[in-house]
């Protein structure tokens, strides 16, 4: 039973509707007299008694009333019984190394805990104040008392300085703070607005880069192929168990000619019996006449920057026009190369196109239906508008063509910052090379179904920004490009989306909105909590439409997810803690429902000696153990982790909501509570649990 607020008082109100009537009783039938104008000199003093209550109406009164406190104790003990189940359950089958490892990133969590321990003070004095009548925190205009004669104990004088503290010394520079971050919100919310504009004209004008004329001839590609322009493809990987397999498959069946295009498998995997499970796949591909090699470096450094740069200084790699780079995850189409090497063509100042992603586990469970909603804005409206007005946009790292050219003129792969997309793409754009995105060509990968590699993920996209962004600064002022474009890069595409964003969501929603349920005199307006912050959900949610019922989990999970992205943000800009940090995103190895039923027929059918060939008896018996190793590797059991910065939100949010509660501060309460749940549900690593 849900508890019920505010209703205590209608016991005290007595209605009286219709008209008075006297039932006599009559055996064995009942007869109805109506009295419409009684006699108050006859009746007056019967109706006198008659609205006072008897002795068992007061009883049952206090039955109801007892009954609902009874009601509303049992639902709030069943809520923390069941939070402690599941507290109890995490904490019994986590691996002791399975919490999260906070290293020199401890600031932020010490700074989280010295906040929780100041809340847990103040509530406590908010608390006795209440139950001893100073009820100053419901209204700040009210009296505060001065005077000696006026203070009724040492406890009620130090609560009287706490309210001169708060009202004269915190509150304004809450105020100010709060002020500036709601103006940087509006800011972002108006470029957002800006941008689903855009798209909205993108879709009604049906604009979308086309191939001039026929390019290549529609000849067998088996054939000669002179007019395909010779490609060089690339699949950078590091461990990647799960996934090597149906990348490198995809890949080798690229429809092009295969004297014309040359794959390059980069494996940095420090593990052998991985190392042997690519080769083994690369010989097999090989045998089937793909023009493939694996390549492995022994000095893993520059991690996939230094992967490519060690692949691009190849001697045979001056032969080659183009190159396609896919990550280990990734899945193109056969027809990928056909879709996008031909907007070279007659388009020399072009230097890279991008094809959009497509997610094969965006319905895994509900924190890859949460990354499925950003990633579709990401595409569907950054990138699109982007590239059909300035022609330039953030390279995504992978399912992209660039021309070799372009990346040799701009410096080639740099190993400065954990984003070295975004790097060489900020690079060719001061030396004046365009961008092309194709939204309607996509290519299947994956998201990370755990929220330990989403978090780690995101760490790594929101700290190499800001690392870039203090290399490449005074490069961008000096550049020779027009000064809008100077604008673009340090104000919209650095500053706003980078820097600003996770800097007032964390801010606003995770510091004031918390602190101004103590510091009532600077408490934020309803529309900043709840109205825009709404409204700008809705923009995010247009380009997935099936997403519509998760909007209140996707805007309270994007505040949970601030956290890491502020404290990203500060340590990449700052150079604090783990900024340089590479960690390779785990994968599940999700494959599409074709590339499932290929493999049904496959598993179905003997697989012939002949694919096989050159490989001896002792390395295909190693070769099938490790195949055993990777599929019990596979139904390993999820280790269970706990997020202590989370944690320490979620309990400061919910001190907030009590306080916020004593106040009978409707919306602000809600707010505060459903956030601090969900800061409760990451903490614990429950997020990212199957649905069913």
């Amino acid at each position: 039973m849900a508890p019920r607020f505010g209703f205590s008082d209608l016991w005290a109100k007595e209605t009286r509707k219709g008209t008075p009537v006297v039932v006599k009783m009559e055996n064995p039938n009942y007869s109805i007299v109506e009295i419409d104008e009684p006699d108050d000199d006859a009746f007056g003093p019967m109706e006198k008694k008659s609205r006072g209550k008897n002795a068992k109406q007061v009883r049952w009164v206090l039955l109801l009333n007892a009954h609902k406190a009874v009601g509303c104790l049992t639902w709030l003990a069943t809520v923390f019984w069941s939070l402690l189940g599941s507290v109890k359950r995490r904490l019994s089958f986590t691996h002791p190394l399975g919490s999260e490892r906070l290293g020199r990133d401890r600031w932020l969590f010490s700074a989280i805990k010295l906040f929780l321990v100041a809340s847990l003070t103040i509530l406590g004095f908010e608390l006795v104040a209440y139950y001893r009548g100073w009820h100053y925190f419901k209204n700040p205009n009210l009296h505060i008392p001065i005077s000696k004669l006026e203070i009724q104990s040492l406890f009620h004088l130090l609560y009287v300085g706490w309210l001169s503290l708060r009202a004269d010394y915190i509150a304004p520079p809450i105020k100010a703070l709060s002020k500036f971050c709601i103006v940087l919100f509006l800011v972002q919310s108006v470029d957002r607005l800006i941008l689903c504009l855009g798209c909205f004209w993108i879709k009604y004008k049906k604009i979308k880069p086309r191939i001039e004329g026929e390019p290549f001839r529609n000849d067998d590609v088996e054939g000669s192929g002179s007019e395909y322009p010779m490609v060089l493809v690339q699949i950078p990987m590091c461990n990647e168990r799960e996934v090597y397999e149906q990348s490198i498959s995809a890949v080798c069946q690229l429809d092009w000619p295969k004297d014309r295009m040359l794959v390059q498998v980069l494996d940095d995997s420090d593990d052998q019996s991985i190392q042997q499970l690519i080769r083994a796949e690369v010989t097999k591909w090989s045998q089937k006449g793909v023009n493939i090699i694996y390549r492995h470096r022994l000095v893993r450094t520059g991690y996939k920057a230094g992967n490519l740069k060690s692949a691009m200084s190849c001697d045979y790699v001056e032969d080659y026009e183009f190159v396609a780079i896919f990550d280990a995850d990734f899945q193109p189409n056969s027809d990928f190369l056909k879709l996008t090497v031909p907007h070279f063509k007659e388009k020399p100042e072009l230097g890279l196109v991008q094809a959009r992603w497509a997610f094969v586990n965006k319905d895994e469970n509900l924190l890859t239906r949460l990354q499925n909603i950003n990633l579709c804005f990401h595409f569907e409206v950054e990138q699109q508008v982007n590239g059909v007005f300035l022609n330039f946009f953030g390279f995504n790292g992978t399912a992209g063509v660039w021309r070799i050219k372009a990346l040799e003129e701009s410096g080639g792969w740099l190993e400065r910052t954990t984003v070295e997309d975004m790097d060489i793409a900020v690079r060719a754009h001061l030396h004046g090379w365009k961008f092309i995105y194709l939204n309607d060509v996509k290519v299947l990968c994956e998201v990370p179904e755990s929220y330990e590699a989403y978090k780690k993920q995101q760490h790594r996209w929101h700290s190499g920004p800001m690392q870039l962004f203090r290399l490449c600064l005074r490069a961008i002022l000096t550049s020779k490009i027009a000064m809008w474009k100077k604008a673009n890069l340090i104000l919209l595409f650095f500053l706003l989306r980078k820097l600003i964003l996770p800097f007032y969501s964390f801010t606003l929603f995770c510091v004031i909105l918390p602190i101004t349920m103590f510091v009532p005199e600077a408490e934020l307006p309803v529309w900043v909590i709840c109205y825009v912050p709404i409204s700008m959900s809705l923009l995010n949610i247009l380009p997935a439409p099936k997403s519509f019922p998760f909007i209140v989990p996707y805007l309270l999970f994007e505040n949970t997810m601030s956290v890491t992205k502020f404290n990203a943000m500060v340590s990449g800009l700052f150079q604090l803690g783990s900024s340089y940090e590479w960690i390779v995103t785990k994968k599940a190895g999700r494959s599409s429902e074709s590339d499932l039923l290929a493999v049904t027929e496959k598993e179905s059918k003997k697989i012939p000696n002949q694919m096989l060939r050159g490989v001896s008896e002792s390395e295909l018996s190693e070769i099938s153990q490790l195949e055993e190793q990777k599929k019990k590797s596979v139904s390993m059991k999820k280790t269970n982790k706990i997020f202590h910065k989370e944690l320490a939100l979620a309990f400061l949010l919910l001190t907030a909501a009590v306080r916020s509660l004593l106040a009978s501060q409707g919306v602000h309460f809600y707010f505060l509570l459903f956030q601090g749940l969900t800061f409760l549900l990451v903490g614990l690593d429950l997020i990212g649990e199957q649905m069913s």
